[in-house]
């Protein structure tokens, strides 16, 4: 696979973990520069892990939850962008609890981030492609562009307030309902 077709491809599954950390951003949760990279690092490795894993399951796992994976990215970013939104709303009420950069909030948003790059992977395998530079090449572009989301969430949040954590929310909302949309149409 060609270096340009490779970076396409990481940009497009790199834009669901650039808006959710963008979203985070605003919320302030993640501020410690250990927690920006902590979440960068891991969306980043599940985007190459999920995208290894289609390519070596083929067509059996993917032909599995094919079915329901954009449902489940759905229900994941909502309970998280609905916290967001409520938080927002609430100025005594935080969308966090605790660190979003740990945990299962972590691994909620790793999973809704990457199902994507699971049929990526598995189209790899139809195409008989080379894997392992594409599948770090996604993974870089992720965690750069997760952070770079990060830290102009961060900005946008302590410029505009809560109102960029509603916002936020509402992207996270909307991506999923996109994820859906993208696969029943």
């Amino acid at each position: 696979m060609e270096l340009a077709t490779s970076l396409l491809i990481a940009l497009g599954l790199a834009m669901d973990a650039f808006a959710v950390s963008l979203g985070i951003g605003t919320a302030g949760r993640a501020n410690p520069a250990r927690a920006k990279f902590r979440l960068a690092f891991h969306f980043g490795v599940f985007q190459t892990g999920m995208t290894l894993v289609g390519w070596l399951a083929g067509s059996t796992i993917v032909g599995l939850i094919s079915g329901i994976d954009h449902w489940v990215a759905l229900v994941l970013l909502a309970y998280v962008g609905i916290n967001m939104i409520r938080s927002g709303f609430n100025p005594d009420c935080e969308s966090y609890q605790s660190d979003p950069s740990r945990g299962r909030t972590l691994m909620l948003l790793c999973v809704a981030t990457s199902l994507d790059a699971l049929a990526v992977g598995l189209s790899m395998a139809v195409l008989k492609t080379s894997i392992l530079f594409p599948a770090l090449l996604i993974g870089v572009v992720t965690s750069g562009l997760s952070t770079l989301g990060l830290f102009a969430g961060n900005q946008l949040g302590k410029t505009f307030g809560k109102r960029m954590e509603i916002l936020g929310g509402l992207i996270l909302v909307v991506i999923g309902v996109r994820t859906v949309l993208t696969h029943l149409v």
